[in-house]
């Protein structure tokens, strides 16, 4: 044989030795324990299947091998606080420790540090109650400045969209994805991601420290547990970080690939917080959230995270024109530059205070957006609302966040970027078209 065969040869048995055996391959259950078709509280999870905070001495609630599939129930976001009697008061009451129960982790048989986990996403489905909410929480979400209040908007969930009695005229098709997934950090990775947010936190940035109090599992993460403190804790599941979690990318829908650095062997993997439907942005701090049945496959690269894979990737590669579905047949569209009134200090702006004296900011892509989605709000509300009847402020900034794009439209035209909201008008059963 000659020596280029014999290359060609070694590469392939290189191959096949490191695919996935589809033939052996499984479907495993990652269940949560249900009472009339909704989850009981992760806190309550008998099955031992869930938690709240990230930490790499969670111990795998099941084993799964290159090639699997894998079946995840899951919690929506709050860990089920709401339902469809949900008012104002229920949102204002709601307990925050509990944000982001996870269903997991996962241990994956020969993946190692240095490799990339990947995931592919094979099914997003509503869980057996249909219900959806998206919600306003004090203090929280992009425009917290102009939103004080809480509020919420109940949705009816079905394969042809999310309908709400709270939002009349309104459907928002299903464009679901997991809000949060992600693997474990290390030890090194974790005691990083705790120093430099206690430094952000310490000069003044928004940032959830480590918290016990209603931290699952309790043993490891909660008061008392053997990592509720010290220099490597339990960490809060708000922030994305290297390991993937909270990213909230709305196009990680069904077909997409996601690649995660490994930094533990099995990385550890889990997912929770899934979405119906989310606009890019999710600016009011919450999509259209949903319990849920995720299924996914897994495979492990070996070796790739020692090529440059820093944070996670996601590879949509295999169905041609996979993000079409996304993008809307006819849409509205605001645009936003760094303006703000002068003397006026945005909650995104933590510095000593010399930019408050100015009502234009150079390169600011942040206060861009906000202007974008005050004018989309400005729209909504006022009298060319292409809405089928006028939206209060609270129920435009709820659309915004579960049906809105914000797209960056350019950084480099100083001192303005400019950031575009786009409205896709299919939203609006019976709405009106104004050409003027």
């Amino acid at each position: 044989m000659s020596p280029r065969r014999l290359l060609l040869a070694a590469a392939l048995a290189a191959a096949l030795a490191g695919a996935p055996d589809l033939a052996s391959a499984k479907t495993i259950l990652v269940p949560v324990t249900l009472v009339g078709g909704v989850p009981v509280p992760c806190g309550a999870e008998r099955l031992g299947t869930c938690h709240n905070r990230w930490h790499f001495a969670l111990h795998p609630v099941a084993t799964a091998e290159p090639g699997d599939t894998l079946v995840f129930q899951t919690r929506d976001a709050l860990d089920n606080q709401f339902n469809r009697t949900s008012t104002a008061a229920t949102v204002a009451a709601a307990n925050l420790n509990r944000v982001h129960p996870l269903t997991g982790p996962v241990f994956v048989k020969g993946a190692k540090p240095g490799d990339v986990l990947a995931v592919t996403i094979e099914k997003i489905e509503p869980g057996p109650d249909r219900f959806g909410y998206t919600v306003i929480v004090p203090g929280f979400g992009f425009l917290r400045d102009v939103f004080p209040n809480p509020a919420i908007v109940r949705w009816d969930l079905d394969s042809s969209g999310a309908v709400s009695r709270d939002m009349p005229g309104v459907r928002v098709p299903m464009n679901g994805f997991t809000g949060t997934i992600g693997v474990a950090l290390g030890p090194g990775e974790t005691r990083v991601a705790f120093q430099r947010e206690e430094q952000l936190r310490l000069a003044g940035g928004f940032v959830l420290p480590p918290e016990p109090h209603d931290a699952v599992p309790v043993g490891i993460c909660g008061v008392g547990g053997s990592f509720a403190g010290g220099p490597t804790p339990c960490l809060r599941t708000i922030p994305p970080r290297e390991n993937g979690g909270n990213m909230d990318v709305k196009q990680m829908i069904a077909g997409t690939t996601l690649l995660f650095p490994c930094f533990v062997d099995g990385c550890l993997l889990s997912t929770g917080d899934v979405h119906f439907a989310q606009g890019d942005g999710e600016v009011s701090g919450t999509a259209i959230e949903m319990n849920a049945v995720v299924t996914v496959r897994v495979d492990v690269r070996k070796g790739r995270a020692a090529l440059g894979f820093r944070l996670p990737e996601i590879e949509g590669k295999k169905i041609p024109g996979l993000l079409k579905k996304l993008e809307p047949n006819r849409f509205l569209a605001t645009t936003g530059i760094p303006l703000k009134p002068s003397g006026n200090r945005t909650p995104q702006e933590f510095t000593d205070g010399t930019l408050a004296s100015l009502s234009n900011v150079a390169e600011d892509v942040t206060l861009a957006a906000r202007d974008a989605l005050l004018n989309m709000i400005d729209l909504l509300t006022g009298p060319r609302s292409p809405a089928p009847t006028r939206l209060s402020p609270e129920q435009a900034y709820i659309l915004s966040s579960v049906a809105v794009d914000l797209r960056i439209s350019n950084l480099v035209d100083v001192p303005n970027f400019l950031v575009t909201a786009i409205l896709p008008l299919d939203v609006f059963q019976g709405g009106k078209d104004d050409d003027d």
